[in-house]
């Protein structure tokens, strides 16, 4: 009886939550931490691929120059989605 309840409780919480994250989308807030990329970045990354150098090395040639992180490498994550919204704008780009 106690599991049921839990189960319960936790679907109303995660429901809340997604409630409140939309609303917050709707008034035009972001959801999740600052971005730490910019162009600078983006060129540099674009340049060392080109080089067919792996993720993570060209995630530790990398510096973040602004917030919190300043000074740090950003993560192979990071870096592969900066690399992955470039291609899909370059694609979507070309195509009209």
């Amino acid at each position: 009886m106690l599991a049921a309840m839990s189960g319960m409780e936790r679907e109303y919480i995660r429901d809340r939550t997604l409630e409140g994250h939309e609303s917050a989308r709707k008034r035009g807030k972001t959801i999740g931490g600052a971005g730490v990329t910019d162009d600078d970045m983006l060129s540099m990354a674009l340049h060392l691929r080109d080089q067919e150098m792996s993720l993570r090395d060209i995630a530790d040639r990398l510096v973040i120059t602004t917030g919190k992180k300043k000074g740090q490498h950003p993560s192979p994550a990071t870096v592969m989605r900066m690399l992955r919204e470039h291609d899909e704008q370059a694609a979507t780009a070309a195509s009209t």
